[in-house]
């Protein structure tokens, strides 16, 4: 008789593995979290619209190039004659050069929502670092610590007080002209208000008990910053994330709008610029104008949305103020 081979069948009255076990119940209160989350998100009517319009227009700016013929874009390509008003053609009017500015806008969103979200991660990483650096040394690295919590928040208080715009345009200028150059500048003058959110919310967690009896147990520095503290300031950080974004698109639509950017990219700034430089506010083309001008307040108004939504579902003290 031929006995079967194979794994031998879970005794059901064996006890459960504590390691299986406990990551089981990891995953499901993560997705539990999730569905919470998903839950509280949707009764924000403004949040879904902020969601709903970024969504939309994410989706055009993705898809852009399967209805938009690039030849179109270029001056020497342009399909229509010189600032034509709005029309069945060309719903937007058209630019200087003929071309259409509806197309101008839909591709544009392109590089805007690029470098804005470049930038935002540029400026919540650097701002998370150092916040969840000094708060974590500042309380309990000792004397050495403390030292380095004041250096690192001196240094942020020096870029806070700086204004933004100035620095940005002086970063601008003296680093290589291009699309790389605004994102980095964006990106090392917005982080220190992150910076500052995620120290304050660090400080919070260091006094938990869960902090501690990690440190007991021996947990290094990077143990418990990484494993203790730095999960649980994500809430807040993602929050100020979903914020950051639409002042990091108005500064790329600035310096792009004061010659910072690239000329070679076609975004909402530089459609600003271009029709500055052609006359058209002292022409009163109202078309080439308003149209960018209102894609930027859009975009920076839906993600003010969604991050106050956020906000108000992981601040139970926000819940029904939005």
């Amino acid at each position: 008789m031929n006995t079967p081979t194979g794994p031998a069948p879970a005794d059901p009255a064996a006890p459960p593995d504590p390691a299986l076990s406990s990551r089981a119940l990891a995953r499901r209160r993560r997705r539990e979290a999730l569905v919470g989350f998903a839950r509280e998100y949707a009764r924000n009517r403004a949040g879904l619209l902020g969601l709903g319009l970024l969504l939309a227009i994410g989706l055009l700016a993705v898809t852009a190039p399967l209805f938009i013929d690039q030849t179109h874009l270029t001056i020497t390509g342009a399909p229509g004659e010189s600032h034509e008003p709005p029309s069945w053609q060309f719903p937007l009017g058209t630019d200087n050069f003929g071309r259409s500015i509806l197309d101008l806008v839909i591709w544009g969103a392109r590089v805007s929502l690029t470098v804005g979200l470049l930038a935002t991660f540029v400026s919540v990483t650097l701002g998370t670092l150092v916040g969840v650096t000094a708060g974590h040394f500042g309380s309990s690295g000792g004397v050495g610590g403390r030292i380095v919590s004041t250096v690192l928040m001196r240094v942020t208080d020096w870029f806070l007080v700086l204004p933004t715009l100035v620095l940005a345009v002086a970063l601008a200028a003296v680093l290589p002209r291009g699309t790389g150059t605004i994102i980095i500048a964006i990106g090392l003058t917005v982080w220190p208000p992150t910076a500052r959110l995620v120290r304050a919310q660090t400080l919070a967690v260091e006094a938990r008990p869960f902090v501690e009896r990690a440190r007991a147990l021996g947990g290094g520095h990077a143990h418990v910053m990484g494993w203790h503290v730095l999960p649980n300031v994500m809430p807040v950080v993602l929050a100020q994330t979903t914020l950051l974004v639409a002042t990091s698109i108005i500064a790329e639509s600035t310096l792009a709008f004061l010659g910072m950017g690239d000329p070679t990219t076609i975004s909402w700034g530089g459609i600003l610029e271009a029709a500055r430089t052609a006359g058209a506010i002292s022409a009163g083309i109202w078309w080439y104008i308003v149209p960018p001008g209102l894609a930027i307040a859009v975009v920076a108004l839906s993600f003010t949305l969604c991050g106050r939504a956020v906000e108000s579902v992981i601040n139970p003290r926000l819940k029904g103020q939005s």
